[in-house]
């Protein structure tokens, strides 16, 4: 089972490769999917997910489909995968957001961000698509593609501050 990596990890910290064309459709893509998939629904505050935070350095990222999963529904959509993106549109209007990440865990910042992005991917299959979005989907686009390129979130935020969570109740 595949563990989220922390910021010590050097792989965080370098470029991810592109997927080569001999990758799409096979089971090796299929499990390093799988892997981040599975290792994203753990965590109950997470809505994607790099590669290298898998400690996998290719250029793929996941967004978690609860996010696009209507309030009540109790059928979650799948995970929407992104392979070798590249951000092809931002917004002029930027906004500073609150953001943080699941490999610099209870940290939290204010980066500013594009108000609406587009990128341009591949899906498992190697089949090229464009998604555009706006609000929490083009932060996550911009947030993911950064760490592709070995970049994370607290090299752009301010107002660094750390976050305790509480502590997990007790059955007795």
């Amino acid at each position: 089972m595949a563990k989220i990596v922390q910021k010590e990890n050097k792989v965080l910290h370098e470029p991810a490769q592109e997927v080569g064309n001999e990758l799409f459709g096979t089971a090796k893509l299929k499990k390093i999917i799988a892997d981040m998939s599975e290792a994203l629904a753990k965590e109950d505050d997470g809505v994607a997910l790099a590669a290298p935070q898998i400690a996998v350095p290719f250029r793929i990222f996941i967004i978690s489909g609860k996010i696009f999963t209507p309030e009540g529904s109790d059928k979650i959509k799948p995970d929407l995968v992104f392979i070798n993106p590249k951000i092809t549109n931002l917004a002029k209007t930027k906004k500073e957001i609150d953001e943080g990440c699941l490999s610099v865990r209870w940290y939290f910042g204010q980066v500013k961000r594009a108000t609406k992005a587009t990128v341009e991917a591949y899906d498992i299959n190697g089949k090229k698509f464009s998604r555009s979005g706006g609000g929490v989907v083009a932060q996550i686009f911009q947030h993911e593609v950064d760490h592709l390129d070995g970049i994370l979130f607290t090299e752009k935020a301010k107002d660094l501050r750390e976050y305790t969570p509480p502590a997990p109740e007790k059955n007795n």
